[in-house]
């Protein structure tokens, strides 16, 4: 019997569905907490013989791949594979999989909210009527007419796009592998220049980390917001501190930062900033979709068979 090791935190959270597929296909199923995701060492550990692993946040890399061996399939609970060595995966013979379109709807829902949220100030207004101030200390900004700037028209890119629309806000993107006529594209620069808000939903690439820096933030309007649902790595985010802090941009909405959790980051000490912990694809809908697909690709390789969504 064949061992699989999930190291996902959520997987199954919403339903037992994804764990009923391993068991039915006859694997050992282990579930087993990772203190240190991000120490190979310790993840390796976890692994050990195991033949398949659900992964979260996890890295895994070279260290990883030399220690287990038996190591087959490596199936993403989720969509990005930036903590995965792929390049080592391949020589190591070890398939990739990931769970594309499943958390699209999710992580468009929150990007939508981190807008609204940074349109109308809600953490203000929400800390003040607890401290039982009554009315507004500040004007919020209507999105009718306004131009969201969509970095990355994947299929979350769209589904942001498609809620903007309804709102009556005028969309750009700038994006170099995609060419979509429902929505006009500009340069980057161009991009940061007109928005008045810009939401991230690029894929972490070595090419993308740090995209949005002092240069490009430097381009937007004063009264402008980021919003970033996608990798925190793709912000320098001491050029965003600095721009925050000194008020050349109006506010930011993050739900991913470079180091999670992000409790000794200077962005938690600004006013104009509102950070969440990562949870964009957590809904219930979401979850069963990503587990029961990370389950299937899983299963599929272990049998012999191509998976749903092979990476590498």
């Amino acid at each position: 019997m064949a061992k699989v090791v999930v190291l996902a935190r959520s997987f199954a959270r919403a339903s037992s569905e994804p764990l009923e597929i391993l068991r039915e296909a006859h694997l050992e199923v282990e579930r087993k907490a990772n203190p240190e995701p991000e120490n190979e060492e310790v993840v390796a550990g976890l692994i050990g013989d195991a033949e398949g692993v659900i992964v979260g946040v996890d890295r895994i890399g070279r260290v990883v791949l030399e220690r287990c061996p038996n190591l087959r399939v490596i199936a993403k609970h989720g969509v990005g594979v930036d903590n995965i060595d792929l390049e080592a995966a391949k020589e190591c013979g070890v398939v990739v999989t990931n769970a594309p379109g499943t958390n699209t709807e999710s992580v468009a829902d929150m990007a939508f909210l981190l807008i609204l949220s940074c349109a109308r100030n809600l953490p203000l207004l929400m800390e003040n009527v607890r401290k039982k101030v009554w009315g507004s200390q500040a004007l919020g900004v209507e999105l009718e007419g306004k131009v969201l700037g969509i970095v990355g028209l994947g299929r979350i890119g769209r589904s942001v796009a498609r809620r903007a629309l309804g709102f009556g806000m005028q969309v750009v993107y700038y994006d170099p592998l995609v060419e979509d006529e429902a929505f006009r594209r500009v340069s980057l620069e161009d991009l940061f220049s007109v928005a008045d808000f810009v939401s991230l939903h690029a894929p972490l690439t070595p090419e993308t980390k740090h995209l949005v820096n002092e240069r490009l933030l430097s381009l937007m309007k004063k009264d402008a917001f980021l919003i970033n649902t996608a990798r925190g790595e793709l912000i320098d985010e001491e050029a965003l501190f600095r721009a925050l802090k000194e008020g050349r941009i109006a506010g930011a909405g993050l739900d991913v930062l470079s180091f999670e959790p992000p409790f000794e980051s200077p962005l938690l000490t600004l006013p104009n900033v509102i950070v969440t912990p990562h949870v964009a694809a957590h809904t219930k809908e979401a979850n069963v979709k990503m587990g029961k697909i990370a389950a299937l690709n899983v299963v599929r390789v272990l049998r012999g068979e191509e998976p749903l969504f092979r990476v590498v």
